[in-house]
């Protein structure tokens, strides 16, 4: 098939590469518009144009999908499908040029998780499967009729990192299956059941505080869901927190802590949730370098009287 392929960050980058290695042929790229990173704000490519450029493909980068140039231009192209994978909303008139239509791969099992966060509600919802599905655009977001599906489970302490790590691998040979599946003779894809779909809305920063009064399995899927993007976070006293790894096992733990309360036995750090200990192994303090709860008990001296809160107090010194 001759594919227009759209993506923008790290997580279409191997799809992408497991394409242009197939009989297929990728005929363009469209990715979102360079932005500004790091202390000096200088304006860098993202990991999916940084790839097409590597293997030369045309890289189209519009700031709307709806600027008639753009259309144009994809119009022109003579595409078989589009292939959209962690990208924008394709407005009726885009997806509807290609002679096959427009596909997208999404990191959840239809129709659980549809919207811009599968993965992060997948992990805060405590799921022990996930998986992706490949579906036809329609009008409306992640409703349209499914081509093919793959699951795999879910580790008990696997993050968001390493979760979309391994989904985005799954990815390549699974859009491969995608496009056979496509061009078999007679192939009719499946409706979505709509009574089995539940939402996975777009995180915000604030979607990463925690809850100390919830039970601790809770708090532990919290953490790996959100502890690396956008951050899941407390705060002691005026200094705010990340908290990136916890544990469920409590050996050695106190008996009893007030959901939020620090304690430190020996080199380990607890905090109090709602249904007992929970054991923090890595945490960030604000402008810090991330350490072990060995070396934050050290540096924070902490002793049982700290307290996690969910809102930072000034502090007089």
């Amino acid at each position: 098939m001759n594919v227009v392929y759209m993506g923008t960050p790290e997580f279409a980058c191997f799809p992408l590469t497991t394409l242009i290695g197939s009989h297929h042929k990728v005929l363009s790229v469209v990715t979102g518009p360079d932005k500004p990173a790091g202390r000096g704000h200088k304006t860098i490519p993202g990991p999916v144009k940084t790839l097409a450029l590597e293997y030369d493909l045309p890289v189209y980068q519009p700031q709307s999908l709806k600027d008639d140039a753009f259309i144009q231009s994809m119009a022109s192209l003579g595409a078989d499908l589009f292939v959209v994978i962690a990208f924008r909303i394709l407005p009726e008139n885009l997806y509807r040029l290609p002679r096959c239509g427009a596909i997208n791969i999404h990191a959840s099992l239809l129709p659980k998780y549809r919207g811009a966060a599968p993965i992060h509600h997948a992990l805060k919802n405590g799921e022990t499967t996930t998986g992706l599905t490949s579906f036809f655009l329609t009008r409306r977001v992640d409703e349209g009729a499914m081509i093919a599906q793959t699951s795999t489970p879910i580790d008990p302490d696997e993050n968001y990192s390493s979760l979309s790590g391994r989904l985005s691998r799954m990815a390549g040979p699974f859009l491969l299956e995608t496009l056979e599946k496509i061009a078999e003779p007679g192939f009719e894809p499946s409706r979505q059941n709509d009574s089995l779909a539940t939402p996975a809305p777009k995180i915000h920063p604030e979607d990463g505080l925690i809850d100390w009064r919830m039970e601790r399995r809770r708090i532990h899927d919290h953490i790996r869901a959100f502890s690396e993007r956008p951050g899941a976070f407390s705060f002691l006293g005026d200094l705010q927190v990340k908290i990136l790894q916890s544990t469920l096992a409590a050996e050695s733990s106190p008996a009893h802590l007030e959901p939020g309360r620090l304690a430190a036995k020996g080199r380990r750090l607890f905090v109090g949730a709602g249904d007992g200990p929970l054991g923090l192994l890595r945490v960030q303090p604000e402008g810090k370098r991330v350490m072990d709860g060995a070396a934050f008990i050290n540096g924070y001296r902490i002793t049982n009287q700290q307290i996690f809160t969910d809102a930072r107090k000034e502090v007089r010194h």
